[in-house]
Protein backbone atom coordinates (compact mmCIF):
# COMPACT_ATOMS: atom_id res chain seq x y z
CA UNK A 1 0.00 0.00 0.00
CA UNK A 2 1.43 3.30 -1.09
CA UNK A 3 1.10 6.37 0.72
CA UNK A 4 3.30 8.49 -0.01
CA UNK A 5 5.05 9.23 -3.23
CA UNK A 6 7.78 11.97 -3.75
CA UNK A 7 8.97 12.69 -7.34
CA UNK A 8 11.35 15.17 -8.68
CA UNK A 9 12.79 15.37 -12.15
CA UNK A 10 10.53 12.60 -13.99
CA UNK A 11 8.62 14.20 -16.81
CA UNK A 12 6.92 17.21 -15.68
CA UNK A 13 6.90 15.85 -11.75
CA UNK A 14 9.04 18.57 -10.18
CA UNK A 15 9.32 19.04 -6.41
CA UNK A 16 5.95 16.53 -5.85
CA UNK A 17 4.86 15.07 -2.71
CA UNK A 18 1.47 13.30 -3.08
CA UNK A 19 -0.44 11.23 0.12
CA UNK A 20 -2.49 8.41 -0.96
CA UNK A 21 -5.23 6.90 1.10
CA UNK A 22 -7.15 3.40 0.37
CA UNK A 23 -9.13 5.34 -2.55
CA UNK A 24 -7.59 8.58 -4.39
CA UNK A 25 -9.38 10.16 -7.75
CA UNK A 26 -6.82 12.70 -8.98
CA UNK A 27 -9.01 15.21 -11.00
CA UNK A 28 -7.35 17.63 -13.86
CA UNK A 29 -7.16 19.07 -17.34
CA UNK A 30 -6.06 16.74 -20.08
CA UNK A 31 -2.25 17.28 -20.77
CA UNK A 32 -1.80 18.77 -17.10
CA UNK A 33 0.13 15.75 -15.81
CA UNK A 34 -1.91 13.71 -14.04
CA UNK A 35 -1.30 10.68 -15.74
CA UNK A 36 2.26 11.30 -15.15
CA UNK A 37 2.27 10.58 -11.37
CA UNK A 38 0.98 6.86 -12.54
CA UNK A 39 3.37 6.81 -14.81
CA UNK A 40 5.79 7.17 -12.20
CA UNK A 41 4.17 4.83 -9.85
CA UNK A 42 4.58 2.21 -12.71
CA UNK A 43 7.87 2.78 -13.31
CA UNK A 44 8.62 2.31 -9.80
CA UNK A 45 7.17 -0.98 -9.84
CA UNK A 46 8.98 -1.97 -13.20
CA UNK A 47 12.54 -0.76 -11.25
CA UNK A 48 11.86 -3.60 -8.68
CA UNK A 49 11.28 -6.44 -11.22
CA UNK A 50 13.19 -5.26 -14.19
CA UNK A 51 16.73 -3.63 -14.93
CA UNK A 52 16.88 -0.16 -14.97
CA UNK A 53 16.95 -0.15 -19.34
CA UNK A 54 13.55 -2.26 -18.92
CA UNK A 55 11.98 0.20 -17.02
CA UNK A 56 13.18 3.34 -18.55
CA UNK A 57 12.39 2.21 -21.91
CA UNK A 58 8.40 1.16 -20.68
CA UNK A 59 7.61 4.34 -19.59
CA UNK A 60 5.08 6.00 -22.25
CA UNK A 61 5.83 8.90 -23.91
CA UNK A 62 3.49 12.28 -24.17
CA UNK A 63 1.77 9.80 -27.44
CA UNK A 64 0.89 6.83 -25.13
CA UNK A 65 3.97 4.69 -26.97
CA UNK A 66 6.70 3.84 -24.99
CA UNK A 67 9.94 6.57 -25.05
CA UNK A 68 13.37 6.63 -24.85
CA UNK A 69 15.46 6.88 -21.90
CA UNK A 70 15.75 10.42 -22.07
CA UNK A 71 12.26 11.19 -22.74
CA UNK A 72 11.91 10.82 -19.00
CA UNK A 73 13.87 12.89 -17.59
CA UNK A 74 12.08 16.66 -16.50
CA UNK A 75 13.40 18.92 -19.60
CA UNK A 76 12.72 22.63 -19.84
CA UNK A 77 13.73 24.08 -23.49
CA UNK A 78 16.81 22.46 -24.48
CA UNK A 79 17.95 21.89 -20.86
CA UNK A 80 17.43 18.45 -19.40
CA UNK A 81 17.54 17.11 -15.72
CA UNK A 82 20.05 14.80 -15.02
CA UNK A 83 18.70 13.27 -11.88
CA UNK A 84 15.56 11.77 -11.07
CA UNK A 85 14.82 11.22 -7.44
CA UNK A 86 11.78 8.61 -5.99
CA UNK A 87 10.46 8.28 -2.26
CA UNK A 88 8.15 6.28 -1.82
CA UNK A 89 6.84 5.21 1.99
CA UNK A 90 4.43 1.93 1.95
CA UNK A 91 2.80 -0.75 3.93
CA UNK A 92 4.16 -4.14 2.98
CA UNK A 93 3.35 -7.42 3.46
CA UNK A 94 4.36 -9.33 6.47
CA UNK A 95 5.06 -12.24 5.19
CA UNK A 96 5.54 -13.72 1.53
CA UNK A 97 8.10 -15.68 -0.58
CA UNK A 98 11.48 -14.46 -2.58
CA UNK A 99 11.65 -15.34 -6.59
CA UNK A 100 13.05 -19.13 -5.36
CA UNK A 101 9.95 -19.77 -3.28
CA UNK A 102 11.68 -19.54 0.34
CA UNK A 103 9.21 -17.76 2.35
CA UNK A 104 9.94 -14.20 4.29
CA UNK A 105 9.06 -12.36 6.98
CA UNK A 106 9.38 -8.63 7.00
CA UNK A 107 10.88 -7.34 10.68
CA UNK A 108 9.02 -4.18 10.12
CA UNK A 109 5.71 -3.78 7.88
CA UNK A 110 6.12 0.11 7.35
CA UNK A 111 8.82 1.04 5.08
CA UNK A 112 10.74 3.93 3.30
CA UNK A 113 12.60 3.65 -0.09
CA UNK A 114 14.12 5.96 -1.77
CA UNK A 115 16.45 6.25 -5.25
CA UNK A 116 18.29 8.53 -7.27
CA UNK A 117 18.88 7.68 -11.33
CA UNK A 118 21.37 9.80 -13.50
CA UNK A 119 21.48 9.93 -17.09
CA UNK A 120 24.49 9.07 -18.35
CA UNK A 121 25.48 11.01 -21.67
CA UNK A 122 27.92 8.58 -22.34
CA UNK A 123 28.93 6.14 -25.62
CA UNK A 124 29.13 3.09 -22.98
CA UNK A 125 27.97 -0.02 -23.96
CA UNK A 126 27.62 -1.26 -20.45
CA UNK A 127 24.51 -3.08 -19.41
CA UNK A 128 23.74 0.32 -17.73
CA UNK A 129 24.25 2.92 -20.66
CA UNK A 130 22.23 5.64 -20.40
CA UNK A 131 20.91 5.20 -16.89
CA UNK A 132 22.59 4.79 -13.29
CA UNK A 133 21.80 4.60 -9.99
CA UNK A 134 23.14 7.25 -7.90
CA UNK A 135 21.32 6.31 -4.28
CA UNK A 136 19.05 3.57 -3.15
CA UNK A 137 18.03 3.46 0.75
CA UNK A 138 15.87 1.39 2.14
CA UNK A 139 14.87 1.80 5.75
CA UNK A 140 12.10 1.28 8.86
CA UNK A 141 9.27 3.87 9.46
CA UNK A 142 9.15 3.97 13.44
CA UNK A 143 6.10 2.60 14.77
CA UNK A 144 5.70 5.27 16.89
CA UNK A 145 5.76 7.18 13.63
CA UNK A 146 3.74 5.13 11.90
CA UNK A 147 0.03 6.61 12.34
CA UNK A 148 1.57 10.08 11.66
CA UNK A 149 3.06 9.14 8.71
CA UNK A 150 -0.15 7.14 7.30
CA UNK A 151 -1.81 10.51 7.14
CA UNK A 152 -5.71 8.72 6.49
CA UNK A 153 -7.54 8.07 9.68
CA UNK A 154 -7.30 4.19 10.86
CA UNK A 155 -8.53 2.11 13.51
CA UNK A 156 -6.92 0.49 15.85
CA UNK A 157 -7.99 -2.95 15.03
CA UNK A 158 -6.67 -2.38 11.24
CA UNK A 159 -3.38 -0.72 12.49
CA UNK A 160 -2.66 -3.81 14.70
CA UNK A 161 -3.27 -6.02 11.90
CA UNK A 162 -1.17 -4.13 9.18
CA UNK A 163 1.35 -2.00 11.25
CA UNK A 164 3.76 -4.45 13.03
CA UNK A 165 7.47 -5.81 13.42
CA UNK A 166 10.71 -4.81 15.59
CA UNK A 167 13.82 -2.76 14.29
CA UNK A 168 17.21 -4.81 13.40
CA UNK A 169 18.91 -2.48 11.79
CA UNK A 170 18.14 1.14 10.78
CA UNK A 171 19.23 0.33 7.17
CA UNK A 172 18.20 -2.73 5.11
CA UNK A 173 19.24 -0.56 1.84
CA UNK A 174 22.40 1.77 2.10
CA UNK A 175 24.32 4.06 -0.23
CA UNK A 176 27.94 5.11 0.73
CA UNK A 177 31.23 6.00 -1.11
CA UNK A 178 34.23 4.74 -0.59
CA UNK A 179 36.76 6.39 1.26
CA UNK A 180 39.37 8.41 -1.39
CA UNK A 181 37.89 7.04 -4.81
CA UNK A 182 34.69 8.73 -4.47
CA UNK A 183 33.11 5.23 -6.05
CA UNK A 184 29.45 4.99 -4.97
CA UNK A 185 28.62 1.57 -3.04
CA UNK A 186 25.24 0.42 -2.70
CA UNK A 187 25.07 -1.82 0.61
CA UNK A 188 22.44 -4.60 1.28
CA UNK A 189 22.04 -5.09 4.90
CA UNK A 190 21.15 -8.34 6.43
CA UNK A 191 17.41 -8.56 8.61
CA UNK A 192 16.90 -12.32 8.57
CA UNK A 193 19.04 -12.93 12.35
CA UNK A 194 22.68 -12.90 10.49
CA UNK A 195 24.86 -10.13 12.32
CA UNK A 196 26.74 -10.62 8.85
CA UNK A 197 28.80 -7.51 7.10
CA UNK A 198 26.61 -6.05 4.43
CA UNK A 199 26.78 -7.13 0.94
CA UNK A 200 28.50 -4.60 -1.11
CA UNK A 201 27.69 -3.56 -5.01
CA UNK A 202 29.30 -0.92 -7.12
CA UNK A 203 26.40 1.09 -8.29
CA UNK A 204 28.23 1.99 -11.74
CA UNK A 205 28.04 -1.40 -12.74
CA UNK A 206 24.33 -2.53 -10.85
CA UNK A 207 21.74 -3.38 -14.67
CA UNK A 208 19.24 -3.13 -11.96
CA UNK A 209 18.26 -1.91 -8.37
CA UNK A 210 19.51 -4.20 -5.37
CA UNK A 211 16.41 -4.26 -4.10
CA UNK A 212 14.95 -6.07 -7.35
CA UNK A 213 17.63 -8.85 -6.74
CA UNK A 214 16.48 -9.12 -2.96
CA UNK A 215 16.17 -12.72 -1.62
CA UNK A 216 14.07 -13.85 1.62
CA UNK A 217 17.88 -15.61 3.31
CA UNK A 218 19.77 -12.13 2.89
CA UNK A 219 17.08 -9.70 3.48
CA UNK A 220 13.53 -10.80 3.93
CA UNK A 221 12.21 -7.13 4.55
CA UNK A 222 13.73 -5.98 1.49
CA UNK A 223 12.20 -8.86 -0.35
CA UNK A 224 8.48 -8.20 0.80
CA UNK A 225 9.25 -4.29 -0.25
CA UNK A 226 9.74 -5.68 -3.72
CA UNK A 227 6.84 -8.13 -3.51
CA UNK A 228 4.44 -4.97 -2.55
CA UNK A 229 5.95 -2.65 -5.32
CA UNK A 230 5.56 -5.58 -8.10
CA UNK A 231 1.82 -5.14 -6.94
CA UNK A 232 1.20 -1.74 -7.93
CA UNK A 233 0.00 -2.05 -11.49
CA UNK A 234 -2.23 0.01 -14.41
CA UNK A 235 -4.74 -1.64 -15.70
CA UNK A 236 -5.74 -0.86 -18.99
CA UNK A 237 -9.08 -2.67 -19.77
CA UNK A 238 -8.96 -3.18 -23.31
CA UNK A 239 -12.53 -4.74 -24.78
CA UNK A 240 -11.25 -7.15 -27.53
CA UNK A 241 -9.29 -9.07 -24.49
CA UNK A 242 -12.01 -8.88 -22.39
CA UNK A 243 -14.03 -10.60 -24.98
CA UNK A 244 -12.16 -13.60 -25.53
CA UNK A 245 -13.07 -16.83 -24.50
CA UNK A 246 -10.22 -18.75 -22.73
CA UNK A 247 -8.35 -21.79 -23.54
CA UNK A 248 -8.76 -24.71 -20.61
CA UNK A 249 -5.18 -24.12 -19.71
CA UNK A 250 -5.30 -20.10 -19.26
CA UNK A 251 -3.68 -18.39 -16.64
CA UNK A 252 -6.35 -17.79 -13.89
CA UNK A 253 -5.41 -14.20 -13.18
CA UNK A 254 -6.32 -11.40 -14.71
CA UNK A 255 -4.21 -9.47 -17.47
CA UNK A 256 -3.62 -5.79 -17.21
CA UNK A 257 -5.37 -5.59 -20.45
CA UNK A 258 -8.23 -7.62 -19.48
CA UNK A 259 -7.41 -10.84 -20.86
CA UNK A 260 -8.45 -14.24 -19.09
CA UNK A 261 -11.57 -12.64 -17.65
CA UNK A 262 -13.53 -16.31 -17.68
CA UNK A 263 -10.43 -18.22 -16.56
CA UNK A 264 -10.12 -16.23 -13.39
CA UNK A 265 -13.79 -16.32 -12.99
CA UNK A 266 -14.08 -19.91 -13.50
CA UNK A 267 -11.32 -20.59 -11.13
CA UNK A 268 -13.12 -17.95 -8.44
CA UNK A 269 -16.10 -19.94 -8.47
CA UNK A 270 -14.13 -23.42 -8.84
CA UNK A 271 -12.12 -22.58 -5.68
CA UNK A 272 -14.39 -20.74 -3.30
CA UNK A 273 -12.57 -21.40 -0.34
CA UNK A 274 -10.14 -18.53 -1.98
CA UNK A 275 -13.16 -16.01 -2.38
CA UNK A 276 -14.91 -15.34 1.34
CA UNK A 277 -15.12 -17.64 3.68
CA UNK A 278 -18.32 -19.89 3.44
CA UNK A 279 -18.49 -19.13 -0.43
CA UNK A 280 -19.47 -21.83 -2.98
CA UNK A 281 -19.58 -21.38 -6.53
CA UNK A 282 -23.29 -20.54 -6.84
CA UNK A 283 -22.40 -17.48 -4.15
CA UNK A 284 -19.77 -16.69 -6.27
CA UNK A 285 -21.59 -16.16 -9.61
CA UNK A 286 -24.46 -14.77 -7.72
CA UNK A 287 -22.37 -12.29 -6.15
CA UNK A 288 -20.88 -11.23 -9.33
CA UNK A 289 -25.08 -10.76 -10.64
CA UNK A 290 -25.85 -8.70 -8.03
CA UNK A 291 -22.79 -6.63 -8.81
CA UNK A 292 -23.48 -6.31 -11.89
CA UNK A 293 -26.90 -5.36 -11.67
CA UNK A 294 -26.01 -2.28 -10.24
CA UNK A 295 -24.92 -1.21 -13.54
CA UNK A 296 -27.35 -3.01 -15.79
CA UNK A 297 -31.25 -3.65 -14.32
CA UNK A 298 -31.82 -6.30 -16.88
CA UNK A 299 -29.49 -9.49 -15.25
CA UNK A 300 -30.31 -12.47 -13.77
CA UNK A 301 -27.07 -14.68 -14.21
CA UNK A 302 -23.48 -14.45 -14.66
CA UNK A 303 -21.81 -17.85 -15.46
CA UNK A 304 -18.83 -19.30 -17.16
CA UNK A 305 -19.58 -22.10 -19.91
CA UNK A 306 -16.62 -24.78 -20.26
CA UNK A 307 -16.85 -26.33 -23.66
CA UNK A 308 -14.97 -29.77 -23.57
CA UNK A 309 -15.25 -30.48 -26.70
CA UNK A 310 -13.41 -26.88 -28.10
CA UNK A 311 -11.61 -26.62 -24.92
CA UNK A 312 -13.13 -22.97 -24.24
CA UNK A 313 -14.24 -20.93 -21.35
CA UNK A 314 -16.83 -18.44 -22.10
CA UNK A 315 -18.31 -15.88 -20.24
CA UNK A 316 -21.67 -15.31 -20.88
CA UNK A 317 -24.27 -12.97 -18.63
CA UNK A 318 -28.53 -13.53 -19.24
CA UNK A 319 -31.39 -10.88 -17.94
CA UNK A 320 -34.93 -12.04 -16.97
CA UNK A 321 -35.91 -13.43 -20.51
CA UNK A 322 -33.29 -15.87 -19.54
CA UNK A 323 -30.86 -15.16 -22.87
CA UNK A 324 -27.71 -16.27 -22.74
CA UNK A 325 -25.41 -13.49 -23.86
CA UNK A 326 -21.76 -14.46 -24.73
CA UNK A 327 -19.25 -11.79 -23.61
CA UNK A 328 -18.13 -10.63 -26.82
CA UNK A 329 -22.03 -9.07 -27.41
CA UNK A 330 -21.52 -7.25 -23.79
CA UNK A 331 -20.71 -3.82 -24.38
CA UNK A 332 -17.14 -2.66 -23.65
CA UNK A 333 -18.63 -0.48 -19.97
CA UNK A 334 -20.62 -3.67 -19.20
CA UNK A 335 -16.95 -5.85 -19.78
CA UNK A 336 -14.76 -3.06 -17.80
CA UNK A 337 -17.41 -3.64 -15.31
CA UNK A 338 -17.45 -6.87 -15.03
CA UNK A 339 -13.88 -7.10 -14.92
CA UNK A 340 -13.34 -4.97 -11.63
CA UNK A 341 -16.09 -6.93 -9.69
CA UNK A 342 -14.22 -9.98 -10.46
CA UNK A 343 -11.21 -8.20 -9.28
CA UNK A 344 -12.79 -7.05 -6.30
CA UNK A 345 -13.59 -10.60 -4.92
CA UNK A 346 -10.46 -12.41 -5.67
CA UNK A 347 -8.51 -11.84 -1.91
CA UNK A 348 -5.77 -12.60 -3.77
CA UNK A 349 -5.51 -9.52 -5.97
CA UNK A 350 -3.11 -7.11 -3.42
CA UNK A 351 -1.23 -4.03 -4.21
CA UNK A 352 -1.83 -0.68 -6.11
CA UNK A 353 -4.29 -1.02 -8.90
CA UNK A 354 -4.18 2.65 -11.08
CA UNK A 355 -6.91 3.12 -13.48
CA UNK A 356 -7.17 6.02 -15.99
CA UNK A 357 -10.97 7.73 -16.52
CA UNK A 358 -13.05 4.55 -15.14
CA UNK A 359 -16.06 6.14 -16.18
CA UNK A 360 -15.35 5.78 -19.84
CA UNK A 361 -18.22 3.66 -21.49
CA UNK A 362 -20.47 3.86 -18.20
CA UNK A 363 -23.82 6.25 -18.45
CA UNK A 364 -23.06 9.13 -15.96
CA UNK A 365 -25.92 7.95 -14.05
CA UNK A 366 -24.46 4.41 -13.37
CA UNK A 367 -21.45 6.46 -12.28
CA UNK A 368 -21.77 6.05 -8.53
CA UNK A 369 -21.99 2.30 -9.36
CA UNK A 370 -18.30 2.19 -10.69
CA UNK A 371 -17.76 4.43 -7.74
CA UNK A 372 -18.66 2.16 -5.23
CA UNK A 373 -17.16 -0.29 -7.08
CA UNK A 374 -13.47 0.84 -6.86
CA UNK A 375 -14.18 2.01 -3.27
CA UNK A 376 -14.98 -1.42 -2.29
CA UNK A 377 -11.85 -2.86 -3.88
CA UNK A 378 -9.81 -1.05 -1.86
CA UNK A 379 -9.01 -1.98 1.73
CA UNK A 380 -11.51 -0.77 4.81
CA UNK A 381 -8.94 0.67 7.24
CA UNK A 382 -11.72 0.62 9.85
CA UNK A 383 -12.12 -2.92 9.68
CA UNK A 384 -8.99 -5.69 10.46
CA UNK A 385 -6.77 -6.54 6.99
CA UNK A 386 -7.79 -10.30 6.76
CA UNK A 387 -8.49 -12.58 3.90
CA UNK A 388 -11.96 -10.84 3.25
CA UNK A 389 -10.33 -7.10 3.74
CA UNK A 390 -6.68 -7.59 2.01
CA UNK A 391 -4.31 -5.23 1.64
CA UNK A 392 -5.23 -3.13 -1.22
CA UNK A 393 -5.55 0.00 -3.12
CA UNK A 394 -7.34 2.50 -5.78
CA UNK A 395 -5.82 5.37 -7.01
CA UNK A 396 -8.20 6.84 -10.33
CA UNK A 397 -7.07 9.76 -12.41
CA UNK A 398 -10.49 11.61 -14.31
CA UNK A 399 -11.58 14.88 -15.78
CA UNK A 400 -15.28 13.92 -15.55
CA UNK A 401 -17.83 16.54 -13.51
CA UNK A 402 -20.03 13.45 -12.64
CA UNK A 403 -17.07 11.12 -11.25
CA UNK A 404 -15.96 14.46 -9.30
CA UNK A 405 -19.13 15.40 -8.11
CA UNK A 406 -19.54 11.88 -6.38
CA UNK A 407 -16.04 10.89 -4.96
CA UNK A 408 -15.96 11.74 -1.14
CA UNK A 409 -14.15 14.92 -0.38
CA UNK A 410 -11.16 13.02 1.46
CA UNK A 411 -10.14 11.26 -1.74
CA UNK A 412 -9.80 14.59 -4.08
CA UNK A 413 -7.14 15.68 -5.44
CA UNK A 414 -6.66 18.28 -7.96
CA UNK A 415 -3.90 18.54 -10.62
CA UNK A 416 -3.37 21.53 -11.80
CA UNK A 417 0.00 23.37 -13.49
CA UNK A 418 1.60 26.11 -11.82
CA UNK A 419 4.72 28.04 -13.11
CA UNK A 420 8.23 28.21 -11.52
CA UNK A 421 11.58 29.55 -11.48
CA UNK A 422 14.78 27.65 -11.72
CA UNK A 423 17.57 28.78 -12.27
CA UNK A 424 16.64 31.60 -13.71
CA UNK A 425 14.55 30.23 -16.61
CA UNK A 426 10.71 30.01 -16.27
CA UNK A 427 8.61 26.65 -16.71
CA UNK A 428 5.31 24.76 -15.76
CA UNK A 429 5.04 21.80 -13.08
CA UNK A 430 2.34 19.87 -11.58
CA UNK A 431 1.38 20.13 -8.08
CA UNK A 432 -1.60 18.28 -6.16
CA UNK A 433 -3.86 20.20 -3.83
CA UNK A 434 -6.91 18.74 -1.55
CA UNK A 435 -9.98 19.98 -0.26
CA UNK A 436 -9.91 22.29 2.86
CA UNK A 437 -11.03 20.42 6.06
CA UNK A 438 -10.19 16.68 4.56
CA UNK A 439 -7.07 14.66 6.37
CA UNK A 440 -4.13 15.66 3.85
CA UNK A 441 -5.36 19.63 4.43
CA UNK A 442 -4.21 18.92 8.07
CA UNK A 443 -0.88 18.10 7.50
CA UNK A 444 1.73 20.84 7.73
CA UNK A 445 2.87 20.46 3.66
CA UNK A 446 -0.43 20.20 2.42
CA UNK A 447 -1.46 22.22 -1.07
CA UNK A 448 -4.88 23.10 -0.48
CA UNK A 449 -7.43 24.16 -3.70
CA UNK A 450 -9.64 26.96 -3.42
CA UNK A 451 -13.15 25.23 -3.39
CA UNK A 452 -14.03 28.01 -6.00
CA UNK A 453 -11.97 26.40 -8.53
CA UNK A 454 -13.62 23.03 -8.28
CA UNK A 455 -17.18 25.38 -9.89
CA UNK A 456 -15.56 24.02 -13.75
CA UNK A 457 -15.98 20.62 -12.46
CA UNK A 458 -20.02 20.59 -10.71
CA UNK A 459 -21.64 23.23 -12.81
CA UNK A 460 -22.51 20.16 -15.08
CA UNK A 461 -23.44 17.82 -12.75
CA UNK A 462 -26.83 16.55 -14.19
CA UNK A 463 -29.88 17.76 -12.24
CA UNK A 464 -33.20 16.13 -11.99
CA UNK A 465 -36.96 17.65 -11.52
CA UNK A 466 -37.50 16.00 -7.90
CA UNK A 467 -35.04 17.83 -6.17
CA UNK A 468 -33.33 20.21 -8.55
CA UNK A 469 -29.78 18.13 -8.82
CA UNK A 470 -28.25 14.82 -9.11
CA UNK A 471 -28.56 13.02 -5.42
CA UNK A 472 -26.80 9.32 -5.48
CA UNK A 473 -24.78 7.24 -2.43
CA UNK A 474 -21.70 7.74 -1.76
CA UNK A 475 -19.66 5.39 0.31
CA UNK A 476 -21.13 5.08 3.96
CA UNK A 477 -20.26 8.50 6.44
CA UNK A 478 -18.27 9.89 3.18
CA UNK A 479 -19.80 13.14 2.48
CA UNK A 480 -19.46 13.65 -1.12
CA UNK A 481 -18.02 16.64 -3.16
CA UNK A 482 -21.02 17.81 -4.29
CA UNK A 483 -22.21 17.62 -0.86
CA UNK A 484 -20.55 20.19 0.60
CA UNK A 485 -22.99 23.16 1.68
CA UNK A 486 -20.72 25.85 0.75
CA UNK A 487 -20.10 24.39 -2.64
CA UNK A 488 -24.10 24.03 -2.90
CA UNK A 489 -24.10 27.72 -2.11
CA UNK A 490 -21.37 28.91 -5.15
CA UNK A 491 -23.29 26.51 -7.43
CA UNK A 492 -27.21 27.15 -7.01
CA UNK A 493 -27.36 30.41 -4.76
CA UNK A 494 -28.55 31.16 -1.21
CA UNK A 495 -31.94 29.76 -2.32
CA UNK A 496 -30.76 26.59 -2.53
CA UNK A 497 -31.58 24.06 -0.18
CA UNK A 498 -29.88 20.80 1.13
Amino acid sequence: MLTRLKVSGFKNLVGVDVRFGPFTCIAGANGVGKSNLLDAIVFLSNLADRPLLDAALSVRDEAARTGDIASIFHRVGDSQDQKISFEAEMVIPQTGVDDLGQPAEATTSFVRYSLDLGYRTDDSRRATSGIEIIREELTHIRAGDAKKELGFPVSNSWFRSAISGKRWTRYYISTSEEEGSGVRVINVHQDGGSSGKPRPLLAANLPRTALSAANAAESPTATLTKREMQSWRRLQLEPSALRRPDPLTAPTKLSPDGAHLPATLYDLARNPDHVRSGADSTRVYATIANRLSELIDDVRVVEVERDEKRELLTLRVSGRDGTLHPARALSDGTLRFLALAVLELDPEFQGVLCLEEPENGIHPARIPAILRLLQDIAVDVTEQNSLDNPLRQVIINTHSPSVVAQVPEESLLVAETKQVQQNGTAFEKVSFSCLPNTWRSELNDAEVVPKGRLLAYLSPVPRSPENGWFHAPSEAGARRVIDNPELQLELFGASHKT
